[in-house]
């Protein structure tokens, strides 16, 4: 080989060389981060022509179609190998200046959103949250919570689909065309003595309902003497996803433009979700049904499980319940029956549901997003919160 072809052999090395580490400090130096996959929320500031800007990201959450401020957002961070950036929010509360943490700080996913933890309230300081990603991180997410996709309902459908005391179908199409489950579950061949239904995410965001639901399915389905009781006894429907357009799109949910989907149950409903539900129950229970409940996450850092009644005042049958629950708990999330409540409101799941023929229990469940009490809110965590209220309505029931 002339001494030409060898340099210029050489020459071609070193550019494919040169290439790569230029390649590779781009990627070191300029991360990616959005929010393009289901439920990102996330609106970055791009300063002086960057979207780092001294290891630092401003950000904030994007309201969409939100009347006022709400805290749900949801983001990935790429090509940030080695690096500890700092995630500044720019949009607080525009009257309290609260900040869009929980107690537990962000949830944060380094497998691609298929398992979170918690960062801790450590990790916040002031109107920012920082993080060192390890020398592999492909794809790190952060969340204001634990999300609950579409995809982790479906993990639950396919881990359930073949027992026969499981039964899925669609209770419609949204307009952009989803699929809203409905699952029904329980005593499905035989004729129940009791109806039970079950809703979560008539507010996109509040994804830790969702795990609390499963927890009640799961528990129905077990091989205890509570699942016997309830596969013998009782039928449950349930609709995980009331808003899978807004939980899929990653909205705030809660507050829509022009109501929200927990709204929609005065007058003629807007959402097609709402809709079929409302003209599906009341000849599914046939006047069987005892039990609504609707799940939901209250404010951003309440810290206790709270019911909330249909109407305002006591209610012997709520209250019986409520006791029941003290009574029965056995999981980390425990409630207090210390006669927490928030107004009834118009329009309302729990309103509508308490005026059905047969039904004794209508009530809004809310959830905390990151604690309860000094207890850590996590999926399992819920999702035995979820065990705790099948007892529950198996004891009411019996009574």
């Amino acid at each position: 080989m002339s001494y030409k072809k060898v340099l210029l052999v050489l020459m071609s090395i070193m550019a494919i060389f040169s290439s790569a580490v230029f390649a590779q400090e781009q990627t070191q130096s300029n991360p990616v981060i959005d929010a393009d996959y289901p439920g990102g929320n996330i609106s970055i500031y791009n300063l002086r022509g960057q979207i780092v800007l001294d290891d630092t990201v401003y950000m904030r959450q994007e309201l969409r179609d939100t009347e006022w401020w709400w805290f749900y957002w949801n983001f990935r961070v790429r090509g940030a190998e080695s690096k500890t950036l700092y995630f500044k929010f720019r949009l607080p509360h525009p009257r309290s200046g609260i900040l869009p943490f929980g107690t537990q700080g962000p949830a944060v996913s380094v497998d691609g959103g298929n398992s979170w933890s918690w960062l801790g309230g450590d990790a916040v300081k002031d109107d920012a949250f920082s993080y060192t990603f390890a020398p592999d991180a492909g794809e790190v997410r952060f969340c204001f919570t634990i999300p609950y996709q579409q995809s982790d309902l479906n993990k639950f459908i396919n881990r359930h689909k073949d027992n026969p005391h499981f039964f899925i179908k669609e209770l419609c199409k949204t307009r952009k065309g989803r699929a809203v489950n409905q699952l029904q579950v329980g005593n499905l061949d035989g004729e129940p003595k009791y109806r039970i239904l079950l809703t979560a995410r008539h507010h996109a965001c509040e994804s830790i309902a969702s795990y609390v639901l499963e927890g009640i399915l799961e528990a129905v389905l077990a091989n205890t003497i509570e699942g016997h009781w309830f596969r013998e006894n009782v039928e449950i429907l349930a609709i995980p996803l009331i808003d899978v357009d807004g939980v899929e799109d990653g909205d705030q949910g809660k507050l829509r433009i022009p109501h929200d989907h927990n709204r929609d149950y005065e007058g003629e409903s807007i959402y097609l979700s709402v809709a079929s539900l409302r003209r599906l129950v009341p000849s599914w229970s046939q006047g069987k049904l005892r039990i609504a409940i609707d799940l939901h996450c209250p404010y951003i850092n309440t810290p206790f499980i709270y019911f909330s009644d249909p109407t305002e005042g006591d209610q012997e049958f709520n209250k019986k319940f409520r006791k029941i629950l003290t009574k029965v708990q056995n999981g980390s999330l425990t409630f207090i029956n210390d006669e927490h409540r928030i107004s009834s409101g118009k329009g309302l799941m729990k309103g509508w549901a308490a005026g059905l023929p047969g039904v004794e229990v209508a009530s809004t469940l809310e959830i905390p997003y990151g604690n309860v009490g000094d207890a850590v809110v996590t999926a399992e965590s819920a999702r035995l919160l979820g065990h705790d209220l099948a007892k529950t309505m198996k004891a009411y029931l019996q009574e």
